[in-house]
């Protein structure tokens, strides 16, 4: 069923804005409905708090996992002393997890998802949008993702799904870009397809789970470790 209410603010103020253009489409070779379904993915927009479609799949993500039933924005408050690592803005979710006292924001090309300069079991929650395909390793950065993450955590994160593919990389191919071509973090280095989740358990993790917010548009997956899921409290004295 299409999506009428963010799941970030809770307005049911959406619209959508088209986001991909001729020559990513041309490049990426996406057949028409492909085309309409990754761009309602990136366009299909909050129009009060500026959430896509993508960030509301990954809230829906993080707060199945924590077992949190509301919007995101009552989330950050409930969860306020969670320990995140957000790599790269995740999204439009940045503006609330950045109200969270113990977040991190690690940017590219400060930071290398494949060398996290963080010790182990640092964070209670990791969590990217549209990054890893820009990763020249991205098994290697799951790991690093695994390695940072604490007991009873999560890596929660959205990668642009072409669900009626198979995982391939570009590393053979002409150069594909996510936005500007002056800027490394916009090369693509992995086009993901429906077989994206045998990446997680390259990377160490036991448990995997794909998140439907609106089919095929809305998708987010939670790697963790089986049979260590979180409940309120559990983690570091958290209060619900």
């Amino acid at each position: 069923m299409p999506l009428t209410q963010c799941s970030c603010c809770g307005s049911h103020e959406l619209e959508h804005t088209p986001i991909l253009w001729p020559e990513l489409i041309e490049s990426w070779g996406l057949e028409p409905h492909e085309a309409e379904y990754i761009d309602r993915q990136q366009g299909y927009h909050c129009m009060v708090c500026g959430s896509n479609l993508r960030s509301m799949a990954l809230a829906d993500a993080v707060m199945m996992f924590f077992g949190f039933a509301g919007v995101f924005a009552d989330f950050v408050k409930v969860w306020n002393q969670l320990r995140v690592l957000e790599l790269n803005e995740a999204g439009q979710l940045n503006q609330f997890l950045r109200k969270m006292p113990r977040h991190v924001l690690a940017s590219f090309p400060d930071v290398d998802m494949q060398d996290l300069p963080y010790e182990d079991v640092s964070f209670d929650l990791v969590v990217h949008s549209d990054t890893l395909e820009h990763v020249p390793d991205p098994v290697r950065g799951l790991a690093e993702c695994r390695r940072v993450m604490a007991s009873g955590g999560a890596t929660c994160f959205t990668v642009p799904i072409v669900v009626g593919r198979l995982t391939r990389s570009r590393a053979c191919l002409p150069p594909m870009h996510h936005g500007s071509e002056d800027s490394p973090i916009h090369l693509v280095q992995t086009e993901y397809g429906s077989d994206m989740w045998e990446q997680i358990f390259m990377a160490g993790f036991d448990e995997c789970r794909i998140g439907c917010t609106e089919f095929p548009a809305g998708l987010a997956i939670t790697a963790s470790e089986s049979g260590n899921h979180p409940k309120p409290g559990s983690l570091l004295g958290i209060e619900s």
